[in-house]
């Protein structure tokens, strides 16, 4: 096949459009014996596998493609790194350049690579381009089902309401009956829901599950997410002004944005980020917990001192439970912020990072 000769690494971009590269890159990397020949990048629309006859085990590795975290878009100044936290440094220092004004552009125009090259009001739109072709006709394309428009308009405002909670799907349901001409059940949610998942739209986060000296039970529900803050702001038909005066809201869309840069540089890290509640009512918005064993403990705040020092409780609370015999001691504990003017290491080891300041 010739679109497979030339120089290597060779990218083939929308290959899901001609399913058969697939064997034949196979064929290829088989008959080359050698790494990194290929990479194929592909939209949100996953590719139909019936033309596709080999699983690609041994030859492929999967990598999510992700919006741009705020260090990879120049937004933030990368003054602090995530993997070096994990070496406990004992001081760090960084100043931060963005304001909560800035923030909340941020969280709206999102990190779509070509928004982070345009005018503030065109990048703003970006995301609203994306959100209507997710409910006019992507859905529906995702796996051939036909999907109705105002259902999925009404089932991701519902979940752009409950970002960063463990919300059942009953909830859901109850958010939209009111406006749904038929009834409406949690499988068919589901459906939606793993239509969107499929689609790369929403990105669940899993619990984490330590080892505890107590018997306390960790609840185990997934947080919900979209992957990009900004699909949240277009499903709610808001703008920055918006999150300025309505700061509850604010603040669970930029544990959004947060979680979206969290998992950015996780992935470098060769680790996933999970969130920490038990029965008892404690929470932890992030774990980074790497294949090593190592995890840092991370709450995430608009910025405050008693927002700060809730947190600071939060992660020592959480810390203490931690069973130190049978897991490693905790790498790091930080609070991550959308402002204040730096970075800084305060008692008990914490560390308070502006969300402006860090990098991978």
């Amino acid at each position: 096949m010739g679109i497979l000769k030339g120089d290597t690494p060779r990218l083939i971009d929308e290959w899901q459009l001609a399913p058969k590269i697939w064997d034949a890159v196979r064929f290829e990397v088989d008959h080359r014996g050698e790494d990194g020949q290929f990479i194929l990048t592909g939209s949100a629309v996953p590719v139909s596998t019936e033309q596709i006859n080999h699983t690609g085990t041994g030859r492929f590795s999967w990598l999510t493609m992700r919006t741009m975290s705020l260090w990879e878009s120049g937004d933030s100044t990368g003054e602090v790194s995530l993997g070096n936290l994990f070496s406990q440094p004992t001081d760090i220092l960084a100043q931060n350049n963005l304001t909560l004004e800035d923030i909340a552009f941020l969280v709206c125009r999102g990190g779509w690579p070509r928004a982070t090259l345009q005018n503030k009001n065109i990048a703003l739109g970006r995301a609203f381009d994306y959100y209507d072709a997710i409910t006019k006709t992507d859905i529906s394309r995702v796996d051939g089902i036909k999907r109705d428009e105002g259902r999925i308009v009404r089932i991701m405002r519902s979940y752009a309401r409950h970002q960063g909670a463990q919300t059942p799907l009953s909830v859901i349901a109850d958010d939209i009956k009111t406006n749904d001409m038929t009834s409406i059940d949690e499988k068919t949610i589901f459906s939606y829901l793993n239509a969107l998942r499929k689609m790369f739209v929403i990105e669940d986060m899993p619990a984490w599950n330590p080892n505890l000296r107590s018997k306390t039970a960790v609840r185990t529900s997934d947080t919900h997410y979209f992957v990009d803050p900004s699909i949240a702001v277009a499903a709610l038909g808001i703008g920055p002004n918006d999150l300025i005066n309505d700061l509850n809201t604010f603040g669970l869309l930029f544990e959004t944005l947060c979680i979206r840069d969290l998992r950015v540089f996780a992935d470098a890290l060769d680790g996933n980020v999970y969130h920490y509640r038990d029965k008892n009512g404690l929470e932890c918005d992030a774990v980074v917990h790497l294949r090593n064993g190592s995890y840092g403990l991370i709450e995430i705040k608009l910025g405050g001192d008693k927002l700060i020092q809730d947190g600071v409780q939060t992660l020592n609370a959480l810390a203490n439970k931690i069973d130190m015999d049978k897991m490693k001691p905790v790498s790091f504990k930080m609070i991550l912020t959308a402002v204040g003017k730096y970075a800084y290491r305060r008692e008990y080891g914490i560390y308070v990072v502006p969300i402006g300041c860090l990098n991978g």
